[in-house]
């Protein structure tokens, strides 16, 4: 799967691409011609598919005619068959309502689903063109690529069409991006996969450079490492929806065990956004580049670098405001915030501007994750420190304000990185 971000006019829009077409796409199509159930489809689709992609590829390894029958089913999709196009589209449709109940527990929302099977006819087109311009070139068993090598001597290429004719997962793609450039003109399209892809992006920018499209400029590949090591309870293929689940089962069982955790109306809804809190954080919190290994009990702590903790500071700093905010409202001196504590807060809330920046530039989520933690931590060390029960009331009202602005912008951080915050747990 791979996400496509598109910034036209500084109005953004986002694309998320699903099932590359090529010929694993003939491979599951084969398979459920052979043993797929409509009503397994129905019930759990992602499962039903899955189980039926691993069962054909496993057995098109010792028998050619599945092989055939992958490469068939793929060229009846290439050629517009209504009936294979059909049975493709009803496994797009399907998918989409499942993958939309997934990202509505994380709070994301895609402008439009696409994907490769809408760019079969433009990629014929674009081989035509680039076999029209004299940049069509022969390889090993006939596949046709164009060469990117500096001396012309195919040291280096790019596979553009099949021996027998039919596209590749490159063609679509570049015809993909100059139908969005027609679309959209947009100032600047970001695509997100992970790190594997970093080659077939950079051949997909160097096609279109060489066809002359002077807006590849404005492309950009941001890869994402692997995790390593995720399990959950039903095993060791994990699909979004079971680690989501998990985190919030898991979340339950710790708030259940804490002494600290309040009473609260919906507590497995403010185990579904901790849990939330605690993957992003993980996910977010180094270089997107870098693979890591996954540990639950890790990514759970309620103390450290963890979404769990930025969850709970939070609360803890809407329970200081329900407690201390009386209503009254006396004028804010800031000299009253001459202590360290507050000193090394407010100084830190004065880089937010500046991380927010940082992150727009490189495309790195851990600048923000790295500075909500920092904040986090100053804001426990004030807690504990800078008193408002018992204080002048100029000096209470000062640090309330300040711990205020504290909650403000934590949680306007967390809300940029996806997480809904919670005011009490």
């Amino acid at each position: 799967m791979m996400f496509c971000i598109m910034i036209v006019a500084f109005k953004k829009k986002t694309i998320t691409v699903l099932g590359s077409l090529f010929i694993n796409s003939g491979l599951l199509g084969a398979g459920f011609q052979m043993f797929g159930s409509e009503e397994k489809l129905n019930a759990n689709p992602l499962q039903h598919l899955f189980e039926i992609y691993v069962e054909v590829s496993r057995l098109a390894e010792a028998r050619e005619d599945i092989q055939t029958a992958a490469q068939e089913f793929f060229k009846k999709l290439e050629r517009g068959d209504k009936q294979t196009l059909a049975l493709w589209q009803h496994f797009k449709t399907i998918s989409i309502e499942e993958y939309e109940k997934t990202y509505q527990r994380l709070g994301v929302r895609f402008d439009e689903y696409s994907g490769e099977s809408l760019y079969h006819v433009k990629a014929q087109e674009f081989v035509h063109m680039i076999d029209q311009r004299g940049l069509l070139k022969k390889a090993k068993q006939g596949v046709g690529v164009v060469d990117l090598s500096p001396k012309g001597d195919l040291t280096s290429y790019a596979k553009v069409v099949r021996s027998d004719g039919t596209s590749l997962y490159l063609t679509r793609d570049i015809a993909a991006a100059a139908d969005r450039m027609e679309k959209y003109n947009f100032d600047k399209m970001i695509y997100v996969t992970d790190k594997e892809q970093c080659t077939h992006f950079q051949q997909m920018f160097d096609v279109l450079k060489i066809l002359g499209f002077n807006w590849t400029e404005r492309c950009q590949h941001v890869p994402f490492g692997l995790v390593k090591g995720m399990k959950t309870r039903r095993g060791d293929v994990v699909f979004l929806e079971d680690v989501l689940n998990e985190a919030r089962s898991r979340m339950l069982q710790n708030m259940a065990a804490s002494k600290t955790t309040k009473e609260l109306e919906d507590p497995e809804n403010t185990a579904e956004k901790v849990g939330v809190a605690a993957l992003i954080v993980q996910d977010f919190k180094g270089p997107l580049m870098a693979d890591y290994e996954f540990d639950w009990d890790r990514v759970l702590q309620s103390q450290g670098d963890t979404g769990v903790y930025l969850q709970y500071t939070h609360a803890r700093l809407c329970s200081l405001q329900r407690q201390c905010d009386n209503g009254t409202k006396i004028q804010f001196n800031p000299t009253y915030l001459q202590d360290p504590q507050a000193i090394a807060v407010l100084q830190h809330l004065l880089r937010y501007d500046e991380v927010l920046y940082q992150v727009s530039e490189d495309l790195q989520p851990r600048h923000l994750v790295n500075y909500l933690i920092m904040l986090s931590r100053l804001a426990s060390i004030a807690h504990r420190t800078l008193h408002i029960k018992g204080s002048l009331p100029e000096i209470a009202t000062a640090r309330l304000l300040l711990f205020e602005g504290i909650s403000s912008v934590l949680a306007n951080g967390m809300k940029l990185l996806g997480i809904t915050p919670v005011d009490k747990m």
